[in-house]
């Protein structure tokens, strides 16, 4: 298997290389990666307005709920805001469903830590180690309230845009 990860995340034409699928081993991955200590970790996911978005974002939380994670869906938000809400509001990690300036049959993938910063690429190598375990049906799979769940919060966009309005010395009013 090629290397998942470039310098941006995972990145692709949707359903031709960045499948559901792929989406849904990403989330069990970076679940079981942010479990090893924690029984479940809280995401917190964003996206962009791509038409593939919310089928990605899906098939991420379900992988995410499969092996224990907890998921927060913000909906559509800027991906410094996902940076800035994993920090802030103490998330064990984010992702963002973008493929920012890539052309509109692509998408990507893009994970953030606990701290709001981007992953090293030692951890994208063991995310795709995970990846291929559970591609594989080698990862847990907990049942009962051992599987995760999902919540939808749209007002956490709120917060980034109250500290982007307190980070300026000037009025954003026109």
């Amino acid at each position: 298997m090629a290397r998942l990860f470039g310098t941006d995340g995972v990145r692709g034409v949707v359903n031709e290389f960045l499948t559901p699928e792929l989406a849904y081993h990403l989330g069990r991955a970076a679940a079981t990666y942010f479990g090893k200590e924690k029984d479940h970790p809280t995401f917190l996911i964003g996206r962009d307005t791509r038409i593939s978005g919310s089928m990605l974002e899906s098939a991420l939380a379900a992988g995410i709920c499969s092996v224990g994670g907890n998921v927060v869906i913000a909906g559509v938000i800027p991906t410094p805001a996902v940076a800035y809400l994993v920090r802030q509001q103490g998330f064990d990690a984010g992702a963002v469903i973008s493929a920012s300036h890539n052309p509109y049959p692509d998408n990507g993938i893009k994970f953030f830590d606990g701290n709001g910063y981007k992953l090293p690429d030692e951890v994208e190598d063991e995310l795709e180690k995970y990846v291929r375990q559970s591609a594989d049906n080698e990862l847990a799979r907990p049942t009962g309230d051992g599987i995760g769940t999902i919540e939808y919060n749209s007002n956490l966009a709120h917060f980034y845009a109250h500290f982007v309005r307190h980070t300026i010395d000037t009025s954003l009013e026109v």
